[in-house]
């Protein structure tokens, strides 16, 4: 298990709040916990914070044909830039 941090720039962090939403169960599924804070000096920026299996999981769940048209539809600009923690 580790820690993951994902920053993503969106358009929206309404839509994106919506279509992360309702993503809730392809995460649990996935054995992936994660929360979303939106940069308080950068509105068109999220973060992600959370545990995942491990960096093989996420990165599967992230390329699935499912979460690429979530992310599409939720707004998001470029590729997530990723960080694995651990301790």
């Amino acid at each position: 298990m580790s820690i993951t941090v994902v920053a993503l720039k969106i358009e929206d962090f309404k839509t994106f709040e919506t279509t992360f939403n309702a993503r809730e169960n392809g995460c649990v599924a996935a054995g992936i916990d994660v929360n979303v804070y939106r940069d308080m000096d950068d509105t068109n920026r999220v973060v992600a914070i959370g545990s995942v299996p491990s960096k093989e999981i996420l990165f599967e769940f992230m390329t699935s044909p499912e979460q690429r048209e979530a992310m599409k539809n939720a707004g998001v600009q470029g590729p997530p830039d990723v960080t694995f923690l651990e301790g």
